[in-house]
């Protein structure tokens, strides 16, 4: 890729400069007390943030949090990753109580050499997401006045055209942060000449959600092993009673032609934890795939299953890895994701944990991030990335 980087900025100078960057810090809040749950996101952002700040820039953060619907909503406010991410710096991050009004350009101001500002959730403006480019570019001119140079580093979001990711770049001197140069490095390896064996884990709970990239990588991955929700369609177009396992019916006819034209390269669960509800202290089982009674649900996949995908596993040179086994939020269904997680960590492979609830469980169940060749903190992005198509953010990087 023909993408200039943020080295190229820093070699450029930018003490006394604006450096407007988007970053990710769309982190998992505690609903009750508002509380950060999960900060990888917002530690993945350091290195980049940290060499501005080490060069004397004006740095300006922008970022989104949520699905607000393009207005101010107080439960997805950025205040409480501004505390966060100042803790990480270890000095004050000055946080605008707007986006583009007078608390951001007052703040802007106001900063010295050296100091980080965080604006506010930029999806409380509709023209972030709005479809009208004329819209969309309004709110890009205003972000755009807070720069001099733009660094984009969400990976998280470049499979989005939103004006903060897409149109800013056109507005500002523009490069790719040191999360989003690392992010491409790694997954080119996997699109390119992955050392082979390549295994690929998909989990999570939707096929529909997984289609393209199964299409996508069926013809260049070895092994393709099938947990979470999703298993239980592919279970159902092999002729099994699922029980009320979650089924997408309109996937089983697609998902039997996928299993034909595998040639036996998509490995399925033997045996599954299944439960009398969905919930943490429900009664549950582990039972054979062709023993799913009709009145239970499948939460896990089972101890044989995690054996089987972790012999396939040992095998193997390179390893991606996206969406979770099972309901790995509730302690009694989360030895399938950990099982999994485990193999891959003794494998003697290049790793790629996919993003999104994969990164989330690794972090939740106390696993060590670095024995994992890469954690992306994307995993829409990833997975797009991995199904060849054109990601906005990364196309705007080029221009």
């Amino acid at each position: 890729m023909s993408i200039r980087t943020l080295d190229d900025l820093l070699a450029e100078g930018v003490s006394g400069r604006r450096v407007l960057v988007r970053a990710d810090l769309n982190v998992p809040l505690d609903k009750q007390t508002g509380d950060i749950t999960d900060d990888g996101r917002i530690r993945a952002v350091l290195p980049t943030l940290g060499a501005l700040v080490e060069a004397g820039a004006k740095v300006v953060v922008c970022s989104h949090l949520g699905r607000p619907k393009g207005a101010p909503d107080p439960q997805f406010s950025l205040s409480p990753v501004a505390g966060r991410l100042g803790e990480l710096l270890g000095a004050p991050v000055h946080f605008a109580t707007d986006t583009v009004g007078e608390s951001a350009r007052s703040t802007v101001a106001d900063l010295a050499d050296g100091q980080v500002a965080l604006l506010e959730n930029l999806r409380f403006n509709a023209g972030e997401t709005s479809k009208d480019e004329a819209e969309r570019g309004a709110f890009a001119d205003q972000l755009a006045a807070f720069g001099d140079a733009y660094v984009d580093d969400a990976f998280g979001a470049v499979h989005r055209k939103h004006a903060s990711v897409f149109d800013v770049s056109a507005r500002l001197p523009h490069v790719a942060g040191r999360l989003v140069l690392r992010e491409v490095e790694v997954l080119s390896k996997l699109t390119g000449a992955p050392e082979r064996p390549y295994v690929v884990v998909l989990g999570g709970s939707k096929v529909s959600d997984k289609l393209a990239v199964i299409e996508a990588l069926l013809p260049t991955v070895d092994r393709l092993l099938i947990g979470g929700g999703m298993c239980f369609t592919f279970l159902k177009a092999q002729g099994l009673e699922v029980g009320t396992s979650l089924l997408e019916k309109d996937m089983v006819d697609t998902c039997r032609n996928l299993l034909e034209r595998a040639n036996g390269k998509i490995l399925l669960p033997v045996d599954v934890v299944v439960a009398d509800a969905f919930a943490p202290d429900a009664a549950h089982d582990t039972v054979r795939v062709d023993g799913i009674p009709s009145h239970r649900l499948g939460l896990d996949v089972g101890p044989e299953t995690v054996a089987g995908f972790s012999a396939a596993l040992s095998q193997a040179k390179t390893i991606f890895w996206n969406g979770p086994m099972g309901v790995f939020e509730m302690p009694a269904f989360a030895a399938g994701t950990r099982g999994i997680a485990e193999a891959i960590t003794k494998a003697d492979a290049f790793s790629v944990v996919g993003g999104g609830d994969s990164a989330a469980a690794v972090r939740a169940l106390g696993l060590d991030e670095s024995s994992f060749g890469h954690i992306s903190t994307g995993g829409g992005a990833s997975l797009e990335y991995l199904e060849g198509k054109t990601l906005p953010g990364i196309a705007a990087l080029e221009n």
